[in-house]
């Protein structure tokens, strides 16, 4: 699945943490930065569900 995360680099750093620990990320994009004034940036997943997270 792809997923994309959005927010500040904190949250994002947060959020890519937690999913790691229930999906495989087996592919993360550089932050991309929206335009500014906005402080937030997305980074984008490739990711499966893990097997041993359904345990």
């Amino acid at each position: 699945m792809r997923i994309r995360l959005h927010g500040t680099p904190t949250e994002t750093a947060a959020t890519l943490a937690a999913l790691a620990r229930v999906l495989d990320i087996r592919h993360q994009s550089r932050p991309y930065p929206d335009r500014p004034p906005s402080t937030l940036h997305r980074i984008y997943l490739d990711a499966t569900p893990r097997e041993d997270a359904h345990r």
